[in-house]
């Protein structure tokens, strides 16, 4: 078996910061992000199982979310208002995840490659778990300004406002029994919890 460094790649996801613009209490790197994400992942795969009765694989959500940003080890975290600002370059940037992504897997040897394609590199036939990655992801985000806001830090007002807007426009069933459910809590202090 040919010597790999994926793993070792994989572990510089902590080297990774997000919200490079704005000004955090506590920063937050991407490996912390995509435990955040996994954890929120299965939630709302088991919603989907328990309260939907939909057929899901919540431990393939729970891998895949995982690794959902780990092209981010050579790309770095770009900004939102970046990434999105317009269609062009958005489209470039998904070509230069993709690209990382396939760098990833390349990393691997031959006889994993097949195992971690689609985790590495999102296939048709699993949409349904990237959506409820997606979402996990933008609840994230959104738990991140209310982590903020609690600190005193003003920066993530406007973020959290248009993020939580994100969020009602999904109209996910899972992800608003998520939010009823389980939202409350991330405003409380420990001693009220």
């Amino acid at each position: 078996m040919k010597k790999s460094n994926f793993f070792a790649f994989i572990s510089r996801m902590k080297y990774i910061n997000r919200w490079g613009l704005m000004r955090s209490t506590k920063e937050e790197n991407v490996s912390e992000h995509s435990l955040d994400v996994a954890v929120i992942s299965h939630a709302l795969a088991m919603i989907q199982k328990i309260n939907l009765n939909k057929n899901i694989n919540a431990e393939r959500v729970v891998l895949y979310a995982i690794y959902h940003d780990a092209s981010e080890i050579f790309t770095g975290d770009l900004p939102t208002p970046v990434k999105y600002n317009n269609s062009k370059i958005k489209t470039a940037y998904k070509d230069v995840e993709k690209a990382a992504s396939e760098r990833l897997l390349k990393m691997l040897p031959e006889e994993f490659q097949i195992e971690y394609e689609s985790i590495l590199l999102p296939k048709e036939e699993d949409m349904e778990i990237w959506k409820t990655i997606k979402a996990a992801d933008k609840i994230s985000a959104y738990i991140k300004c209310i982590e903020e806001e609690k600190s005193g830090n003003k920066e993530f007002i406007k973020a959290k406002q248009t993020i939580f807007q994100e969020i009602i426009n999904m109209d996910r069933q899972d992800v608003n029994i998520f939010m009823e459910k389980f939202m409350d809590g991330y405003n409380l202090t420990l001693d009220e919890m």
